[in-house]
């Protein structure tokens, strides 16, 4: 096993950027809107997934292909390149930080909640009051995430975040075969169907919003600015945005999988983290648990991490078109996330209701991504022969297409969530 995590770790290293596209897509958010899909649908939204990863590779493509061509990034380039592009960088900005942070605390909730009741399992004489375990969890584990992001240093970030995912990878991989579903159900997932369920049409967008991340799109110039890749590496830049994506449609799949083995097919629906904790226990006993849990921690704090930094590397790039992690304000602002993410286990809310009602709000800001890096990557003056073709622009079309499909969905999905 050591030796499978160190192969792992040294490809991941490899590759580089992509890793982040995971860490902000694959987190603790998407193990619960995969493991609730799978548990209430079973493998049928499996499309949704599937397409989601297919427009993440495409977008984070463009906008790989953007920063290595012109050597800018994407707030400042729409800063610089656009007619208005001052308003709509800040527009871009305020919206991706908007969203990240609604989630963050969300995020933190789920992985201090899923920590205290995975240790019950093995514990059982820890009280069942969590609020005030589950909160001393969450102040230490921001406390932690504070101390890795004070030190800064991309290649620092790029290792921190290739262990987590590494651990994700494993844990859920594994998990997935313990409980694996039919071959015919699988297959059945591909076919796109909205299922005539109470929370489908929400659990649909929260998918996207999870999966189709605008911030992995919008940092990924930053990080390969920071990787130090240029015009030449632009064949190494479109092999790291495919294994990103799908590495993303990998992992994520395998949780619906074990969500949809473990639960769906014994009428078993996931309402509260101590549900997902124990999504294994019943078929593979305490030690299957052990491995989803360490899978799901694995998905925290690999997008607690990330999200964490957007703030500050989106003012960044704003003012200067730079990866500036060593600055007082990226600490500052750094700090204030931090501090926001235990707002969830401060009020002692639910964590899944949330978590899948924040997710949701980041799908609202994809149209205006997709746009401007469509517009961007079009631009012969600043592309040249690296401009977009007929293929990479139909792609970009059909994402922004599908992005405003989603939007109008999470709208009516909101609309009934509030209501009910």
């Amino acid at each position: 096993m050591n030796n499978l995590l160190k192969k792992i770790s040294v490809g991941l290293l490899s590759v580089g950027p992509g890793i982040f596209a995971i860490g902000y897509t694959v987190g603790t958010g998407s193990v619960t809107a995969m493991t609730k899909a799978g548990s209430q649908f079973g493998m049928q939204l499996l499309w949704v997934l599937a397409l989601s990863c297919l427009f993440s590779w495409v977008l984070m493509e463009a906008a790989g292909r953007f920063a290595l061509v012109t050597g800018d990034t994407a707030v400042h380039g729409c800063r610089k390149h656009l007619p208005g592009g001052k308003w709509l960088a800040l527009l871009m900005v305020i919206g991706v930080v908007t969203g990240q942070w609604c989630c963050l605390s969300g995020l933190v909730g789920l992985s201090s909640t899923a920590m205290y009741e995975g240790l019950r399992l093995f514990v059982p004489s820890l009280g069942e009051n969590t609020y005030w375990p589950v909160l001393g969890i969450a102040t230490v584990l921001m406390v932690v995430m504070y101390g890795l992001l004070w030190h800064g240093g991309y290649s620092f970030f790029e290792k921190i975040l290739v262990f987590f995912v590494t651990l994700l990878g494993v844990s859920f991989i594994v998990s997935m075969f313990v409980v694996m579903p039919s071959a015919s159900d699988v297959a059945k997932g591909f076919i796109p169907r909205i299922p005539h369920m109470p929370g489908a049409t929400l659990m649909v967008a929260a998918f996207v919003g999870t999966t189709m991340a605008a911030p992995t799109f919008v940092v990924r110039p930053l990080l390969l600015k920071a990787k130090g890749w240029g015009k030449d590496d632009l064949r190494k830049q479109s092999i790291d945005a495919a294994t990103g994506a799908l590495l993303m449609f990998i992992i994520s799949g395998s949780i619906m999988a074990c969500a949809a083995g473990a639960l769906f097919s014994r009428g078993l629906e996931i309402h509260n983290v101590l549900d997902m904790v124990q999504t294994l226990e019943p078929v593979a006993g305490k030690y299957a648990v052990a491995l989803f849990l360490v899978g799901t921690l694995s998905a925290g704090l690999s997008s607690i991490f990330p999200i964490c930094m957007v703030a500050p590397l989106l003012v960044s790039d704003y003012r200067k078109g730079e990866f500036d992690s060593g600055s007082k304000l990226f600490r500052i602002l750094c700090a204030i996330a931090c501090v926001l993410g235990l707002t969830i286990p401060a009020l002692g809310a639910n964590p899944i209701a949330a978590q899948i009602a924040t997710q949701v709000s980041q799908v609202f800001i994809l149209p205006l991504v997709i746009g401007i890096f469509f517009v961007l990557v079009n631009r012969r003056s600043l592309m040249g022969e690296h401009r977009a073709g007929p293929l990479l622009n139909g792609a970009m079309i059909i994402a922004f297409a599908f992005s405003l499909v989603i939007s109008l969905i999470a709208v009516k999905g909101l609309i009934v969530f509030f209501q009910s």
